[in-house]
């Protein structure tokens, strides 16, 4: 069967010649031919196919036969699909390699989402412009003529100072200026600690957790070993003989919930049995709704637990500006691994963040942020109550996500309708470390702070949409 599909401005253009041959149907033959006239060039970037109902007629197919096909394609990255621009060829169509997904960069889905429902970043448009603003400015005009120099590769003082009354006042973290070194965010701590030889493997690490992570570590030649999780977090009884564990104790990544006060102490115990040290990845502990703070593990043995943190979920992660509370012997070790001029993270800015903390502008922020991202979570809830009360939603007691637990085999099929309902999301197994034996769970990882206000409501209404029924 064949069709030429005549210029319009619904249409793609003239005289492309489908043939729907092979096995498998009318759907699977369509979706192999458009394939191969992307990948051909016949039908170049940025190309708009015509509606499910035209090419329906032109071929003499059901328009779910179309619709079906062009979800595949959507969700292979051949095609994109936008609200008031209809199905285009993508910009660089390529097919998608699911097994190599990267969590961090979120899986592959249809160019330019409609709704960004990915986890990782903050409402960017909830930066405070004004009082970041007003707090860049007096530390530029207080600055000492020093600072323009090379700048000390520890960080500078004035924020490493205040960063020490920060910590032990909001994460109950015991340190002093001298222990803490600035850096751009947690994969330049990782890239100092393990990349600079400081640390060594193999190190422990969470069943589910960033896969970015594991690979800036294997790139060191670090293997890490997955530890199970439970109810009460990382099973921490599991660990052996490596001369580490990183672990995200304030809200288990991706899966949510904090690690059990017994679990605590006894990785602490682990550490001082086996010279060892516990990593602790901070990275949105500041945000919690329904139970009281959880302090920083740090706090039990300042000397077994490097305690990493950031600005990128609290803030902005255009702010590159992080910290490594370190124990006293690892000090010197992070600022010779970082070297002798100051490494990506501005003077200007750190000096602007340090004021910013003093001022008491960053708790008024994140005291904003979490009235504003609670009620973001409760909106998310209810929605799903209201129109797909069958999904579970875990994790939703601190953080910037939420996890919705899918039925048994409809994870792959859920991120697909996602992608075609243009929403950014990450399904949960794209977090899950290859080596482990724990069991799997089908979810979403939904986050629910990077939209804008005006953008939440359609966003949720999409989701809710993209789910499987009961």
């Amino acid at each position: 069967m064949a069709s030429s599909w005549v210029n319009s401005a619904e249409r793609v253009g003239a005289d492309l010649h489908l043939e729907l041959t092979g096995p498998g149907g009318r759907r699977a033959a369509l979706t192999r031919a458009l394939r191969e006239a992307v990948r051909s060039g016949r039908l170049p970037p940025d190309t708009r196919l015509p509606p499910y109902r035209s090419l329906a007629a032109d071929l003499g197919v059901a328009r779910n036969t179309v619709a079906d096909a062009y979800a595949e394609l959507v969700a292979e990255g051949w095609l994109t699909a936008r609200q008031g621009s209809g199905t285009r060829v993508a910009e660089r169509a390529e097919p998608l390699r699911p097994a190599r997904r990267v969590p961090r960069k979120a899986p592959p889905r249809a160019r330019g989402p409609r709704h960004d429902l990915a986890q990782g970043t903050p409402d960017a448009s909830a930066f405070p412009r004004t009082a970041w603003l007003a707090s860049y400015r007096r530390a530029l005009q207080q600055a000492p003529n020093e600072v323009f120099g090379p700048g000390d590769p520890a960080g500078r003082p004035e924020l490493r100072e205040a960063l020490t009354q920060y910590l032990a006042r909001a994460r109950g973290v015991r340190t002093e200026p001298g222990r803490i070194v600035i850096c751009s965010g947690f994969v330049h701590a990782l890239r100092l600690l393990f990349g600079g030889g400081v640390l060594r493997g193999p190190l422990a690490v969470e069943a589910y957790g960033l896969g970015f992570h594991r690979e800036i570590l294997a790139s060191a030649g670090v293997r890490t070993v997955p530890l199970p999780l439970d109810e009460h977090g990382a099973r921490v009884d599991r660990l052996g003989r490596q001369r580490a564990v990183l672990l995200t104790p304030a809200h288990q990544f991706p899966t949510g919930g904090p690690l059990h006060p017994a679990r605590r102490a006894a990785v602490i115990d682990w550490a001082r049995a086996h010279d060892a040290l516990v990593l602790e990845d901070d990275y949105d502990g500041e945000f919690r709704y329904d139970r009281k703070p959880v302090g920083a593990v740090q706090g039990l043995d300042p000397e077994r637990v490097i305690h990493i943190g950031s600005v990128s979920k609290s803030l902005s992660p255009a702010v590159r500006l992080g910290w490594m509370v370190l124990p006293e012997r690892y000090a010197g070790a992070v600022v010779a691994a970082k070297g002798e001029r100051e490494a990506w993270a501005s003077v200007l800015d750190q000096l602007s963040l340090a004021d910013f903390i003093a001022s008491g502008a960053y708790d008024r922020h994140v005291r904003r942020m979490r009235l504003r991202y609670r009620s973001r979570r409760d909106r998310l809830v209810a929605a799903l109550a209201a129109h797909a009360p069958h999904i579970e939603v875990t994790g939703i007691a601190a953080g910037l996500h939420a996890v919705l637990r899918l039925p048994p085999g409809t994870e792959a099929s859920a991120v697909k309708a996602a992608a075609w309902q243009g929403i950014a999301l990450d399904g949960l197994a794209a977090f899950r470390h290859p080596e482990t034996d724990m069991p799997a769970g089908d979810g979403l990882v939904v986050g629910y702070a990077t939209p804008s206000e005006h953008a939440y409501g359609p966003a949720l209404e999409a989701l809710c949409g993209a789910l499987p029924p009961p």
